[in-house]
């Protein structure tokens, strides 16, 4: 990824199709085999959720527990890395027994050359600058950073490492507001927001900022968004999505 302003990503065309938790409907979210089918599945950027585990490590995991999507009890704060291994991420998919919790390098091993990492900071440890500092050094050792942004619903959290590293994009997620926030790089508003005001995507591209609506059921909107020209699709189903769009063109 290229340019923070433009976000372009090299050979890519868009609207870029963003797999939300990998592909979370074929597979269990935010798993490693989720991230691989979504990378088949022709996804141009992959989304995961990042909480911290008890000794600091980068955990791939939306909730601060690990109740919902393992076979486990307890918060994710309460459990080191290598504990938190002994979980099975299947998330009520039996033939998925065997997938774990990924750390982001495990995630950063497997990203292709072509495909961007859009990183949700779930944890308000995101407000330290030693923790966000350690996710940068992270980005720059395994060599993603120049194709790695970070969104979130706290601006706080986002705004705290793009202080540090400002050429890593800044996302906001939003469930109101009439008009994108201009300190933002990236906006991530709810989809009907974009569409009660028609002068919402004008705004952005006067900002000179990138959208990526919050649907991650769009199928039925592909055609609004292809008209509207949005930058991304955000999308459960990236294989079925990315079907879609190549119908459409």
């Amino acid at each position: 990824m290229t340019n923070q302003s433009n976000l372009i990503i090299p050979g890519k065309k868009k609207p870029y199709v963003m797999a939300h938790r990998g592909n979370n409907v074929l597979c269990p979210e935010n798993t490693i085999a989720s991230f691989r089918q979504a990378i088949l599945d022709g996804a141009d950027i992959l989304e995961t959720d990042l909480q911290l585990s008890k000794d600091d490590q980068f955990m791939c995991i939306h909730d601060g527990s690990i109740d919902r999507t393992t076979n486990g009890t307890g918060l994710i704060s309460d459990y080191t890395g290598e504990e938190l291994k002994t979980f099975s991420a299947f998330y009520g998919k039996k033939a998925f027994m065997e997938e774990k919790i990924p750390l982001l390098s495990e995630l950063a091993s497997i990203l292709p050359p072509d495909v961007a990492l859009a990183l949700e900071l779930k944890s308000d440890r995101f407000l330290e600058d030693v923790v966000c500092q350690k996710l940068i050094d992270l980005l720059s050792q395994t060599e993603i950073r120049n194709r790695t942004f970070v969104i979130s619903f706290s601006k706080a959290r986002v705004q705290t490492l793009h202080r540090l590293a400002n050429d890593i994009p800044a996302g906001l997620i939003t469930m109101s507001g009439f008009s994108p926030d201009p300190d933002m790089q990236i906006i991530g508003p709810f989809w009907p927001l974009i569409l009660l005001n028609p002068f919402y995507i004008k705004k952005v591209r006067k900002n000179n900022q990138i959208v990526c609506p919050l649907d991650p059921t769009p199928d039925k909107r592909l055609w609004i968004y292809k008209k509207m020209k949005v930058d991304a699709i955000l999308t459960d189903n990236p294989q079925k999505t990315c079907q879609l769009i190549e119908k459409y063109e």
